[in-house]
C-alpha cells in the first residue's frame, strides 16, 4: 500500500500536461448498429435489476442490456415504441419503473411519457409538453421531471411554449398514475414582466414571446430533490424550479466569455493549415450549455455546465452567419478586411441577433455559439470558474493531427474550428479515492476531459480519454465512440462490479460504452510490489526490475502487444500517456510516457 501511495505521489508531481491520470478503463461497448442516427443517445441504469436501458431514436425503441456480470454483458431485448410516437429522446429508471420520453410525429404536438417495467412490459402512459427532451427522477423519488423543449415548426407558424412537466411519483408506482398527477411549469410570467436582460429571446426575428422562445433541454437536481435546474440552451440561460410548489423561481442569463482575455483564446478557422489558438478583440462566446450537473461538497453547492452552444436554423428564421458575410464597424474593429479573411475570423459563425446595437446591419461586437469550455456556477447562476481555452490547448498537444475533427468524418482536421470547436456536450460528476471529478464529453472531437474538482474555484485537469480510431472510416464499427450525447456516473455501492462506472451514450457511432474506475486489467494495489520500472516517467526506454514475459496495454485497456522474456521495453514509438504492463503471473505496473 505504501509503495502504491508513493507512486501516486510521484505521478502527482509529474510536470507532464496530462497530470495525474484517474485509473479508468473501457470494459464493455454495446453497438446498436446505427451510424449517425441516434442509435444510442441516452441511457439509465437500474441498480436493483442490474440492467441498463438505452434509447434508440433510429429504431424508435429502447434496448435492455444485462450488466450484472460485466464480463458477460450484453443485450436482452429491444422494446418497439413506434406505435407511441416518432422519436425516443430520453430514458430514466426508478425501482421497477422505466420511464421513456417520446415525441410526437408532429414535433409541435404534445409528447408522451411511457412507463414499462424492467422486463420491457408496458405499464402506463401520460401526456406532457411538445418534444419532451429529457426526463429524470428526483433524488427524493417524489417526482419525475420532464423538460419539454417546444421547438417551432420550420416556417415558425407554430411555436409551442417550452415547459417543464412535474409528475407526482410519491407512490413509487407507475400503474396508478393518471393525468391528474402531471403539473406543468410555464414560463409565461416573463411574457409580461421584466426578465434578466442576459436571457436571449431572439426567436422568429425577435417576435417570439418569452414562453414560446425558451427551449428547456437538460435537468439537474439539488441533493434534497426539492429544486431542479433546467438549461435553456438557445436562450443562454438557467431556469430554477421549485418542485414542492411546482413553480418557477427565476430564469438567470449566463452571459458570455471574452475571447480577448489571457487563457481565453480559440482556433477559429478551418482554412489555416496550423492550429492557432488566439485572442481576438470584441469577440465573445455565449455559454449556452447543453448538459448541466449538480455538485455539492463542504465548500458549497454548484452547477457544472458543458458549454456546447446552439444556433437556430429554420426556413423562416436563422440566427447565424459567418463573419465574412456581415458588416463590421470600421471604427470599432481595426482592419475589418483582415479579420474577415478565411484564415483569421472569416469562417467563424456568430449569433446575428446580438452585437449590432446601433445599426442592425453593422456589428460592433461578435458573439459565437458556445464557449468551448465547461463552467462551474453557484446555484444562483453566478460564474465561479471556466476552463477557458484548456480544451483546445489540450487537444492541440495530444491530438494535433486530428484537432477539432468532426464526429462524422475521420478526415476532418480543424473542420469544427469555425463552428463550435470540439463541442463540450455531456457532463457528469463522480467521486473516487476521496476526490471529486468532473467528466466532460466532446461531441465533435469525441473523448472525455477529466478534471479534479476538489476545489470548485480552481479545478485541475486530470486526463483526456479518447477511444476513437482515425485510421478507418467514421462509419466503420472499428472507429470507436463518436458523438457522445449523455453520460452518467454509477457509484461503487450501486455498481455490479463494486467499483464506480462511467456510462457514455454516443449518438453518432450508436454505441453505449462502460468504463470502470479504479481497476481494469485486474489491477490491485498489492500487485505494484511485484514489478518495478525505471525511469518512470520515461521518454521511451524503460528498464524492468525482473526479466519476464508481459503484455502492454494503453490507458483505455487496448492491447498493444506481447513481449517475451524481457527486462526492458522501448515506448518511443507510442504517444504520450499512461501504459500498463501485465506479466504472466498477474503482476501489473502503470508507467508514464512523456
Amino acid at each position: 500500500m505504501r509503495r502504491f501511495q508513493l507512486f501516486a505521489f510521484l505521478l502527482l508531481c509529474s510536470t507532464l500536461a496530462q497530470a495525474q491520470g484517474l485509473p479508468i478503463y473501457k470494459i464493455y461497448r454495446f453497438h446498436s448498429g446505427n451510424f449517425n442516427q441516434g442509435g444510442a443517445e441516452h441511457h439509465a441504469f437500474d441498480p436493483l435489476s442490474k440492467r441498463l436501458f438505452s434509447s434508440n431514436a433510429a429504431q424508435a425503441q429502447f434496448d435492455i442490456l444485462r450488466i450484472a456480470d460485466l464480463s458477460k454483458a450484453g443485450p436482452i431485448a429491444s422494446i418497439d415504441l413506434s406505435a407511441y410516437g416518432d422519436r425516443v429522446n430520453s430514458i430514466a429508471v426508478q425501482g421497477n419503473n422505466v420511464a421513456v420520453a417520446v415525441q410526437a410525429s408532429f414535433a409541435q404536438s404534445d409528447g408522451k411519457v411511457l412507463f414499462f417495467d424492467t422486463n420491457g412490459t408496458y405499464i402506463n402512459q401520460l401526456v406532457v409538453g411538445p418534444k419532451p427532451k429529457m426526463l429524470s427522477f428526483s433524488p427524493s423519488l417524489q417526482h419525475l421531471v420532464v423538460a419539454n423543449e417546444g421547438i417551432p415548426s420550420d416556417d415558425y407558424s407554430i411555436d409551442p411554449a417550452g415547459t417543464v412537466s412535474i409528475i407526482n411519483f410519491s407512490s413509487g408506482r407507475a400503474d396508478n398514475l393518471s393525468q391528474a398527477d402531471v403539473q406543468t411549469v410555464s414560463f409565461a410570467r416573463y411574457d409580461t414582466l421584466p426578465f434578466d436582460p442576459k436571457v436571449l429571446i431572439l426567436g422568429d426575428n425577435g417576435n417570439a414571446s418569452f414562453s414560446e422562445d425558451v427551449e428547456p433541454e437538460h435537468l439537474a437536481f439539488n441533493d434534497a430533490g426539492n429544486k431542479v435546474y433546467v438549461s435553456l440552451q438557445e436562450n443562454n440561460a438557467l431556469a430554477i424550479i421549485d418542485l414542492q410548489t411546482a413553480s418557477l423561481d427565476t430564469v438567470v442569463g449566463l452571459g458570455y466569455k471574452d475571447y480577448n482575455l489571457p487563457g481565453m483564446g480559440l482556433d477559429a478557422s478551418d482554412q489555416s493549415s496550423s492550429i492557432k489558438i488566439e485572442n481576438h478583440f470584441n469577440l465573445f462566446g455565449l455559454y449556452q450549455p447543453k448538459a448541466i450537473s449538480y455538485h455539492s461538497d463542504a465548500s458549497g453547492s454548484y452547477i457544472l455546465s458543458a458549454n456546447e452552444g446552439e444556433s437556430r436554423n429554420y426556413s423562416a428564421f436563422t440566427d447565424n452567419e459567418r463573419i465574412n458575410n456581415v458588416n463590421l464597424n470600421p471604427i470599432v474593429f481595426n482592419s475589418p478586411s483582415t479579420l474577415q479573411n478565411d484564415t483569421v475570423l472569416g469562417r467563424l459563425r456568430i449569433n446575428t441577433g446580438i452585437g449590432n446595437y446601433n445599426n442592425p446591419f453593422i456589428y460592433d461586437s461578435l458573439f459565437t455559439f458556445g464557449s468551448r469550455s465547461f463552467s462551474i456556477w453557484n446555484t444562483s447562476g453566478q460564474l465561479i470558474w471556466d476552463s477557458g481555452d484548456e480544451f483546445e490547448q489540450t487537444l492541440s498537444s495530444l491530438e494535433a493531427m486530428n484537432f477539432n475533427s468532426s464526429a462524422t468524418s475521420n478526415n476532418s482536421f480543424k473542420i469544427s474550428s469555425p463552428e463550435k470547436g470540439a463541442e463540450p456536450k455531456a457532463i457528469c460528476t463522480g467521486t473516487y479515492g476521496g476526490s471529486n471529478y468532473a467528466f466532460i464529453a466532446l461531441e465533435q472531437m469525441g473523448g472525455i476531459m477529466i478534471y479534479n474538482i476538489d476545489n470548485p474555484a480552481a479545478p485541475v485537469f486530470d486526463s483526456y480519454l479518447l477511444d476513437r480510431d482515425f485510421s478507418v472510416a467514421a462509419s466503420d464499427s472499428a472507429a470507436g465512440d463518436l458523438g457522445p450525447e449523455f453520460m452518467s456516473y454509477i457509484k461503487a455501492s450501486d455498481s455490479p462490479s463494486g467499483l464506480p462506472l462511467l456510462l457514455v451514450s454516443n449518438g453518432v457511432s450508436g454505441t453505449l460504452t462502460i468504463y470502470q474506475i479504479g481497476s481494469g486489467l485486474s489491477l490491485n494495489e498489492e500487485q505494484w510490489e511485484a514489478l518495478q520500472a525505471y525511469p518512470n516517467p520515461t521518454s521511451g526506454p524503460l528498464s524492468l526490475s525482473t526479466k519476464s514475459s508481459f503484455k502492454l496495454y494503453n490507458s483505455q485497456g487496448q492491447y498493444l502487444g506481447s513481449f517475451k522474456n524481457r527486462d526492458h521495453i522501448d515506448l518511443s514509438v507510442y504517444a504520450k500517456g499512461y501504459y500498463f504492463l501485465k506479466s504472466e503471473d498477474g503482476a501489473s505496473l502503470r508507467v508514464l510516457k512523456n
